[in-house]
């Protein structure tokens, strides 16, 4: 295995590519109790859509995360039991481009690592498990239906996407789950669940070349070439619709505010996106911010307000929400503060103390054998190493944080989504 070095960070990663085209990396930790595996496949709730054998396949919504749950079957058994039963902490999920398996042990590790590469690399689903699962997951989806936070975000993604599967939810809906196979999970094993379209993370006091060498034993010689995806037609810049609602049982207006941005290229691209959009939300919307100092005391928002940015393939954008008596004033303060900031530029002193900021919590974030396993399997899918987070981040600039501003927070890329009152009028 190679072994890479982060000089700025004091950290490490040894890294190989198997035969079959699986990338593995570990993070060594001499003298750790604990060890953290996470084997994820690229694919999530938006590949609906693909391409295998030459034919193209559509999908019902929610099967990435239906076979998330099933995939834990074995003709045994459940690894989740036989996981547990040496002592690991396992569990799985899904999210939009990625489904991730993962364990946690203090004992037992290659032993538990062999269950978890068997049973994600090997399907077995059965017909009598999926009718069952369907209820299970029906009822997971309807209890997301009452959730109104899991309501407007969704709306703000159908108020900024047209053709995006982003805006579809991960889980589908009972209509959608319903459809759902034995043949269909093999169909989609086949197609993204193979070591060529798969990473394998681990973190611990463990020999990489142990690590690398189990993988060549339980998992399959050789690959294929990862099934071609379809996300949908090319999207607009601008946002689909400005607005969407819905009224639910909340006592307090809950909304989530979106700006649409153009989708940054795989790797050092996208790695700067998503630093510069993070720094951008906390010049504009964070709690060190004057404008959110301006919302909090007029009563616009409280405690819940919180923001982020988020890139996905053919998707890119920034959000903020929370609970607010009048959303739409926060829209338009929310807008006039980017226009501010785009005519003046984002104070130096406040900019160094954001960066230092969220820089320090990044790093501190090291510490999590999990979040670093899970972003350096995000990262590889993004074709990009996690840990050159340090030597990008020292050459963002403030002009580049003032320029996602000026470019993203303008009226036309926004959309508002908002949960209302029952009975609430417009």
């Amino acid at each position: 295995m190679e072994e890479k070095r982060y000089e700025r960070l004091g950290e490490s990663f040894f890294h190989t590519v198997l035969e079959n085209g699986l990338h593995i990396y570990v993070d060594q930790k001499p003298g750790f109790q604990k060890s953290y595996a996470f084997f994820a496949t690229n694919y999530g709730g938006m590949d609906m859509r693909f391409r295998l054998d030459g034919q193209w396949v559509d999908t019902p919504a929610g099967v990435a995360h239906f076979l998330e749950h099933k995939t834990f079957d074995t003709k045994e058994g459940n690894a989740l039991q036989d996981l547990a039963a040496n002592g690991a902490s396992p569990n799985a999920f899904t999210s939009t481009a990625m489904t991730g398996y993962y364990f946690e042990s203090t004992e037992k590790f290659e032993e538990n690592l062999k269950i978890l590469l068997s049973f994600v690399s090997i399907p077995y689903y059965t017909q009598e498990s999926v009718d069952k699962e369907q209820g299970i997951i029906g009822q997971e989806i309807r209890m997301g239906d009452d959730e109104p936070d899991t309501q407007v975000f969704y709306g703000m993604l159908e108020g900024l996407y047209a053709h995006s599967p982003i805006q579809v939810n991960i889980a589908g809906t009972v209509e959608s789950i319903a459809q759902i196979t034995a043949d269909t999970l093999n169909l989609c094993h086949r197609a993204f669940y193979d070591p060529g379209n798969m990473v394998l993370c681990v973190t611990g006091d463990v020999d990489p070349e142990r690590v690398t060498a189990i993988a060549r034993e339980v998992l399959p010689v050789q690959g294929h070439a990862p099934a071609e995806k379809d996300h949908g037609q090319p999207e607009a810049p601008q946002a689909h619709m400005s607005r969407w609602e819905k009224e639910m049982a909340v006592s307090v207006p809950i909304f989530q505010l979106g700006f649409k941005d153009t989708p940054p290229q795989k790797g050092g691209e996208w790695l700067k996106w998503e630093l510069t959009g993070n720094l951008a939300c906390e010049a504009l919307l964070g709690t060190s911010s004057p404008l959110y100092a301006r919302l909090y005391n007029e009563g616009l928002v409280n405690e819940s307000f919180g923001y982020g940015c988020e890139a996905y393939p053919g998707a890119a954008f920034l959000c903020a929400g929370g609970e607010s008596r009048d959303p739409e004033a926060v829209r338009a303060a929310v807008l006039a503060e980017g226009e501010r900031l785009s005519r003046e530029g984002v104070d130096e002193a406040l900019f160094q103390r954001l960066k230092r900021a969220v820089y320090g919590s990044m790093v501190r974030g090291l510490n999590s054998f999990e979040n670093l396993c899970i972003n350096q399997a995000m990262a590889h899918f993004c074709g990009y190493d996690y840990l050159d987070f340090a030597d990008c981040f020292a050459n963002i600039s403030k002009a580049d944080v003032e320029q996602t501003i000026r470019r993203v927070v303008v009226e036309s890329k926004t959309a508002l989504a908002v949960v209302k009152p029952k009975g609430e009028g417009k």
